[in-house]
């Protein structure tokens, strides 16, 4: 008997501790019901797209849906001569990220007119208006190349720009550059030119480490020496704007033929300091914060 009634005591217990948890439950489903629906009573301190947005938290480094809209998106970049396409890799990095269609041209460097035909043949695969950009040697390449009709702009890197009718090789002697002065070109019995591997980081590369430089010392492309005497037939630069990055340390083309070239043109000017003549390897932020500023406003 006593054992029943212990057994009847504890349901007993049971029951009444479920009916208090039950009515507690409810009694807080209650409270945050009612705080529920007073948040849905507040107005929106901000629109639905804000809250829905990462914007706030998160600002993007890309340019506004109006620029976005406006501005170029095909670029392609020309390596110059004793390199290759892989020294863009910094500025195509930056480029592609900020939603560019990048390309680079790997120019033989065999004679001038196949690297101005190796130029063209990438631009003729761009789907609309097109941003041209070049470096050193790739200058005159692009001046040439650049009458193609999708070309809208122009961008010099450290880069020649001859006229109608010259060539970089006679421009080069309106300003001698350091390297011009020096003994490091060196040529092969079939007329390619090449840098000397032990003055490359001095002429060439002097911003870059030393085992950067020493690697693209021995992976030069050697260019033909004719090429530097490749003449201008229509320059692009005189009907489309221009821009040109002046590479202030550059000793491979003087600093001060670049300005020369840059107010001759009327382009849009960049002074990049302690710069060399790689400066599209050592200062990629800078080269491709032009390109940009050029794929805004040419039209």
């Amino acid at each position: 008997m006593m054992k029943a009634e212990k057994m009847a005591t504890r349901n007993t217990a049971r029951v009444l501790r479920r009916s208090v948890l039950g009515i507690g439950v409810l009694a807080l489903l209650a409270v945050g019901g009612g705080l529920f629906a007073k948040s849905f009573a507040r107005p929106l301190s901000k629109p639905v797209s804000k809250l829905l947005s990462n914007n706030d938290a998160q600002p993007s480094s890309r340019p506004s849906s109006q620029n976005d809209a406006s501005r170029v998106h095909n670029i392609v970049l020309v390596h110059g001569a004793w390199a290759d396409g892989s020294g863009w890799r910094g500025v195509y990095d930056i480029l592609a990220k900020d939603g560019y269609n990048v390309t680079m041209v790997q120019e033989p460097e065999t004679t001038f007119a196949d690297d101005v035909a190796a130029t063209r043949r990438i631009l003729a695969l761009q789907d609309g208006p097109t941003i041209l950009v070049a470096h050193s040697y790739g200058g005159a390449v692009i001046t040439e190349a650049g009458t193609a009709p999708n070309v809208v702009g122009l961008v010099y890197i450290a880069a020649h720009m001859p006229d109608t009718g010259e060539n970089e090789s006679a421009d080069g002697k309106k300003f001698p550059s350091d390297l011009a002065k020096s003994t490091a070109i060196k040529k092969t019995p079939d007329g390619f030119t090449y840098l000397d591997p032990a003055q490359f980081h001095e002429f060439f590369a002097a911003d870059l480490p030393d085992a950067d430089a020493a690697f693209l010392a021995r992976a030069q492309v050697l260019n033909f020496g004719a090429n530097f005497a490749g003449v201008i037939t229509d320059a692009a630069w005189r009907k489309k704007p221009s821009w040109m990055a002046v590479a202030a340390k550059d000793r491979t083309i003087n600093p001060d033929l670049e300005r020369w070239y840059a107010a001759r043109a009327n382009s849009h000017k960049v002074e990049i300091a302690g710069a060399s003549h790689c400066v599209y390897i050592s200062h990629p932020k800078e080269v491709a914060a032009l390109i940009e500023d050029a794929a805004t406003h040419a039209r």
